[in-house]
């Protein structure tokens, strides 16, 4: 099981999740160059945030040993950074992909939906009608802004 993790220039690397969490998590630091005291997560390419750490706050027995029941096989992930906020602000995320908004507008729509921003121009709409598709037809197919994610990249 192999999935591809996007992150800095457009650099993206093929990740092998069947390995702990810690394990995981750990690599996507270094090769991420993500300093220790920053939360990580993965966006899929669907929009779905998959946050490995929570699973670890909350105690061994209650965390997969594995990263691979969190990630679908052969996913197209970005590397994301989750801001907490302080005194009731709310969460923030921030892609380590530079110029999201270039290489797949959707993701970066959906990490601004996620963080609690305002939609920028109809963002909302597409977001809405590509929500009401998923759920009347099941987990979601591969996107086609796949290739916006790998193209011109490595």
């Amino acid at each position: 099981m192999f999935i591809t993790v996007t992150s800095g220039t457009g650099c993206w690397e093929l990740v092998n999740p069947w390995c702990s969490l810690v394990t995981l998590i750990t690599h996507l630091r270094q090769r991420g160059q993500v300093p220790p005291d920053v939360t990580i997560a993965l966006l899929a390419e669907d929009g779905h945030l998959v946050n490995l750490a929570e699973g670890l706050e909350e105690g061994p027995s209650l965390a997969p040993s594995m990263g691979s029941p969190l990630l679908q096989e052969r996913g197209i992930y970005v590397l994301v950074q989750i801001i907490k906020g302080e005194g009731g602000a709310p969460t923030c995320y921030e892609s380590f992909l530079e110029s999201l908004d270039e290489w797949c507008p959707e993701l970066a729509e959906e990490l601004r939906w996620l963080s609690g921003l305002l939609p920028l121009g109809d963002g909302w709409r597409r977001r809405a009608s590509t929500l009401r598709g998923h759920q009347q037809q099941g987990p979601p197919s591969r996107p086609r802004r796949v290739g916006f994610l790998l193209s011109g990249t490595h």
